[in-house]
């Protein structure tokens, strides 16, 4: 029917955008377009060295006395584009509004450092921050966007594995979990935006590297393929209707739910990937942040600082 193209009346750039972003031709020229940002300092934060190949971009709440709540952000972009600046302006409004130190990771990119390579970079960055001084490890929550939500949701397998750093809270914002979404014939390319499955096709390849080939991708890879989901932390899944990956987040936390996990499952119908970062100021927008601060808030500890 006509009307499951219909975008959110608020979000009213939607017919004006691209389906596809990113491709092999096009990967230089927006690196070279977005590399200033990742170089500048940040507005009211610090960039710090985890070790020889990452660093964090890191927002500490003013006042904060003692031990305080951390946050690990990773940044979209298909795994092949975007830095760690792209998550300034949602680390900046956690330390304000919640009193956490937030930090946003800068991983190394795809194709040229393929899985593991960016997992293990949000690893570190994971252990860094659990190791601060004013930070209180036993609270500590990953969130992402996209390739970031992904790779969020790929730390807490990994976290699991290993035992050192137990995450209390995963906030996935249409994660980018399931490489068989790019075999999907029967997605129609009209209600996409931001990225297409030709974009998610060139993603992972890119990430997956030789793991493509392999008789068995790794689900730290791909989340979505993780035939054990128990003993991860409560989610919140945030996602659009006209989202590529609609369908792969929603199977996600059904499978989370049905292995013992708790999740929350925000969805937003007629927004388009990266809705809320292409149109912040959009009404919906807001109110999809709020929903995201108020459950980071709640995992927490301090349910009551947040605002409208």
């Amino acid at each position: 029917m006509a009307s499951d193209y219909v975008f959110h009346p608020e979000l009213r750039r939607a017919r004006f955008l691209p389906r596809t972003v990113v491709n092999r031709r096009t990967l230089g020229l927006i690196r070279r377009v977005t590399a200033r940002a990742a170089r500048a300092q940040p507005a009211g934060g610090t960039i710090e060295r985890v070790d020889d190949r990452v660093t964090v971009r890191v927002f500490r709440p003013a006042g904060a006395a003692g031990r305080v709540p951390g946050l690990l952000f990773v940044h979209g972009g298909g795994y092949v584009i975007g830095n760690a600046a792209m998550g300034d302006r949602f680390c900046r409004l956690v330390a304000d509004r919640l009193g956490v130190v937030a930090a946003s990771v800068e991983y190394r990119l795809a194709p040229e450092h393929p899985y593991p390579a960016p997992l293990d970079d949000c690893y570190a960055g994971l252990c860094w921050l659990a190791r601060q001084p004013d930070i209180d490890s036993e609270r500590i929550a990953v969130a992402g966007e996209s390739a970031g939500g992904g790779l969020a949701a790929a730390l807490t397998l990994l976290a699991r594995e290993r035992a050192e750093v137990r995450p209390v809270f995963q906030l996935l914002s249409y994660p980018m979990l399931d490489d068989r979404t790019s075999a999907r014939a029967e997605v129609d390319p009209r209600r996409l935006r931001m990225w297409s499955r030709r974009n998610n096709r060139f993603g992972w390849t890119s990430y997956l590297g030789a793991a493509a080939t392999a008789a068995e991708i790794p689900a730290l890879a791909a989340p979505g393929r993780c035939d054990d989901l128990a003993g991860l932390p409560p989610a919140w899944i945030g996602v659009g209707t006209h989202d590529l990956f609609y369908d792969e987040d929603i199977i996600y936390a059904e499978r989370l739910r049905a292995a013992g996990v708790a999740c929350t499952l925000y969805e937003v119908p007629g927004a388009y990937h990266g809705f809320d970062l292409v149109e912040p100021g959009a009404g919906v927008s807001r109110v999809y942040r709020n929903a995201q601060l108020a459950a980071l808030s709640a995992a927490l500890g301090d349910s009551d600082r947040v605002s409208s």
